[in-house]
């Protein structure tokens, strides 16, 4: 048996033997990480790249290949006719291929802004990517603490089980030297059934949300997975939420795009060329093929835009108006939710407080009610009651010493403070 017992354990492998144990930092990890909404970071930053790869494009020479054929009603002729000389007009139909060659020489920067401005919208996804990622830690906080308020709860539950087994035998004994009712023991074992409906109902309710906790953060998770009491400290510095930084940045992509604008009443110098093979070629009284080409340069420039330019501009300054007021929003309704948060926090320290002491009133109120029901002063039922009002106070503290971390954890989420990556 014991040869066997030894092979078992070589056998196992030590990830089955040990107890999988995991932190709440390594959840807003790993939520952050394998959330499915994560894996845009990479694909935002290739499609930018691809972005700014096309508009540099612009730097190169454009070539365009045009072919025609073409047949007209009428072709011009000369009204006169001039001595010793033919003039034949052109034909009617006439053909033409051309390779044509434009290359940009001067845009007034415009090509450079315009990656400006696809840089500037790229921030701006990836922060509103983070303000969602960040948005998370609230939904893992509140799961992580449910579970390790079931986690504790289930270790208080089996204290009580081991005292009333061990009040159990002591009542066995009574009832079989005749000085204890066999109904005072009956009354523990339906106890001792309710408690195994706790712990089944409990094992369930930690089933569900280790399973909601292990699809967010994107790891498996054993049923009997065991959760680490996080520490947290209430800090003094004003940190700042992702929200705040998206503001920013979307002011900043207003910039760029109003520099942008700014840039597309500049002249445009253009170099050209062209070569070509068409019947007439350029001189048109040669009704025959013949090679031909041209090359210049070209300017534009806009000299009045109908004031659109201005226009745009000043749209653009509404627009950074308007997120302003969204960000004086937002840092009102966080400081509301700050200002409630602490209060919470408060509250359940002062119900934390008062716990501790009824839990000292009723330990002493079970010891003499244990004493009574072995001297068969009180039933059962009357030591029952005791017994449960003991362990619904601890409870109690369970539950306030679980909402006070959970608020505190939330607290410095609100603010921006807490495993802020």
């Amino acid at each position: 048996m014991k040869r066997l017992f030894l092979i078992l354990i070589f056998t196992i492998p030590l990830g089955a033997l040990a107890q999988q144990t995991l932190r709440l930092e390594e959840c807003f990890e790993l939520v952050t990480d394998n959330y499915p909404l994560a894996k845009q970071t990479g694909l935002l930053e290739n499609q930018v790249q691809l972005d700014i790869e096309a508009l540099r494009t612009g730097y190169l020479p454009k070539m365009d290949l045009n072919a025609q054929a073409t047949y007209q009603s009428d072709v011009t002729s000369l009204p006169i006719e001039l001595p010793n000389v033919t003039l034949e007009p052109p034909n009617k139909d006439q053909y033409r291929a051309t390779l044509d060659v434009n290359q940009m020489i001067y845009n007034g920067g415009l090509i450079n802004a315009s990656s400006k401005v696809k840089e500037a919208a790229s921030k701006v996804n990836q922060q509103q990517l983070e303000v969602s990622l960040y948005g998370l830690k609230s939904q893992v906080n509140s799961i992580y603490l449910s579970v390790l308020l079931l986690q504790e709860n289930q270790a208080l539950l089996q204290a009580k089980e081991e005292q009333l087994k061990a009040r159990l035998e002591d009542v066995k004994a009574g009832v079989k030297y005749g000085t204890l009712l066999g109904s005072s023991e009956k009354t523990l074992e339906a106890e001792l059934l309710k408690l195994r409906q706790q712990f089944t109902e409990l094992r369930y309710n930690k089933l569900e949300l280790v399973q909601r906790l292990s699809l967010l953060i994107g790891m498996e998770l054993s049923s009997n997975v065991n959760l680490e009491r996080p520490a947290v400290f209430m800090s003094e510095t004003q940190s700042e939420r992702p929200e705040i930084q998206l503001f920013d940045l979307q002011k900043e992509q207003i910039d760029f795009s109003s520099k942008l604008i700014s840039k597309t009443n500049l002249p445009k110098i253009n170099a050209f060329a062209q070569g070509g093979y068409g019947n007439p070629g350029l001189n048109m009284l040669d009704n025959s093929f013949k090679t031909f080409y041209m090359a210049g340069l070209k300017l534009n420039l806009n000299i009045f835009d109908w004031n659109k330019t201005r226009t745009e501009k000043q749209s653009l300054e509404i627009n950074k108006e308007i997120i302003d007021t969204q960000k004086e929003t937002f840092e009102l309704n966080n400081n509301l939710e700050l200002v409630k948060l602490k209060s919470e926090i408060d509250k359940i320290d002062a119900l934390i407080f008062t716990d501790r002491e009824i839990i000292v009133l009723r330990e002493d109120i079970l010891k003499t009610a244990e004493s009574q029901l072995n001297n068969g002063v009180i039933t059962a039922s009357a030591y029952i009651t005791e017994f449960t009002n003991l362990y619904e106070a601890k409870s109690n503290l369970n539950l306030h010493e679980t909402q006070l971390l959970l608020h505190k954890i939330q607290y410095e989420i609100t603010k921006g403070s807490y495993y802020n990556n």
